[in-house]
């Protein structure tokens, strides 16, 4: 037989499935929903970073940079690191810099597992954390956050064994808005450093915090700066997430392995965009206060909204996202509501199933992305009254 039998496919493809936050946005489009499903802002991105990139271009920053990232940017991001995050970094050394924080992600969870190894993750999850684990052969292992998204030590105790080669803290969280208190951060530390396990921290809304609340780098903790890897980027925090630049901050020899598979996987992220990313990083401090103030006012303005409609949900602490409790609105599974909000309500919303593992424990929840402009929140908050006042 031609062939030998053999699949044309990957076995590994065949455990993921399809973004369904992408998926989304294209239900939206094709109805002409309002997009409240996609993390992205539908408000441009500050005049002086778009000056500075179109100046770049000029500049002709347009052939490949440096594989790890032009060496204004890595000076920047070690800048960055030391007085907001409280990281001393090397920028020839400690940071690479990728083709966005899901790229980042990605290549720090294939340089530092393989084949037998178990990847600690929290429940609800961002989407591509699992396929990060899958691609690199390792095995994902979900540990639920407790009520109100609580650090469930005893769960993730019991989840830590020999097979454990690293943890992925995502702080500020999406999809939940919570914000990893200190305690528990220095739990996680606590398990890493006895375990000998090695954390990788999603924080890309580390500038995006309610209430007051203070950003907590996990690097920080104890001895975690030899044994954690740091992600941010660009693309939340100055409105710019179709630039695709994202960076690690991490020991050099983890920092090595990294920079072995992102250079094989993209060479490099867009060049001229790398030089405009130097001037966005250091942007007087003022602007990330009134960032975090804008988001906060987006916050209280679709919390109300939502409430007041019937959807129950833990009040975000940070990032840009609410998981919504639909149950005491319908009684259909998450996908089907999703699907029918964007459709006949013309608001599109993520359905929760899709940052769980297991798909039933997100049935009855979606979520909302308020990285949008006041008026378009306003009118997507009129269509949800009009169509669940008819129902």
């Amino acid at each position: 037989m031609k062939g030998g039998g053999r699949k044309p496919v990957s076995s590994k493809t065949a455990k993921l499935s399809e973004s369904v936050i992408r998926e989304m946005t294209r239900l939206a489009d094709l109805h002409g929903a309002i997009n409240l499903a996609q993390g992205f802002a539908d408000f441009p991105a500050p005049a002086s970073v778009k000056a500075a990139a179109i100046q770049a271009i000029r500049d002709d920053y347009n052939q490949y940079a440096v594989t790890w990232g032009s060496p204004r940017l890595r000076e920047a991001i070690a800048e960055k690191a030391e007085w907001f995050n409280g990281i001393h970094a090397d920028p020839a050394r400690n940071v690479t810099v990728t083709c966005g924080s899901t790229e980042a992600m990605m290549a720090s969870v294939m340089a530092l597992s393989e084949e037998g190894d178990e990847v600690v993750i929290f429940e609800p999850a961002y989407e591509n954390y699992i396929p990060s684990a899958v691609l690199a052969g390792a095995r994902a292992r979900p540990v639920s956050l407790g009520p109100d998204f609580a650090l469930d030590e005893e769960a993730l105790k019991k989840a830590f064994n020999e097979k454990t080669k690293l943890v992925i803290v995502n702080t500020p969280h999406n999809p939940s808005g919570k914000v990893f208190a200190r305690r528990e951060l220095k739990t996680i530390a606590d398990l890493c450093e006895d375990s000998g396990a090695v954390a990788i921290t999603d924080e890309i809304y580390e500038h995006i915090l309610y209430d007051g609340r203070e950003h907590i780098s996990l690097a920080t903790l104890g001895d975690m700066a030899s044994r954690t890897v740091t992600i941010s980027g660009i693309s939340k925090t100055y409105t710019a997430t179709g630039w695709r630049v994202g960076y690690t901050i991490a020991e050099e020899n983890l920092t090595n392995a990294i920079r072995k598979v992102h250079d094989y996987m993209t060479v490099c992220a867009p060049a001229p965009l790398q030089e405009a990313s130097a001037f966005a990083l250091r942007l007087p401090r003022s602007f990330y206060a009134d960032l975090a103030a804008s988001y906060q006012r987006k916050r209280d303005m679709i919390s109300k909204g939502l409430s007041e409609i019937g959807f129950e949900f833990f009040r975000p602490e940070g990032s840009y996202y609410i998981l919504a409790d639909f149950s005491p609105l319908s009684k259909l599974a998450d996908v089907d509501f999703a699907r029918t909000m964007t459709a006949d309500c013309g608001v599109a919303v993520v359905p929760g199933s899709g940052f769980f593992a297991d798909p039933r424990d997100g049935r009855k929840f979606v979520r909302f992305s308020y990285s949008k402009r006041d008026s378009t929140l306003t009118k997507a908050l009129a269509k949800m009254r009009s169509y669940f006042h008819r129902r």
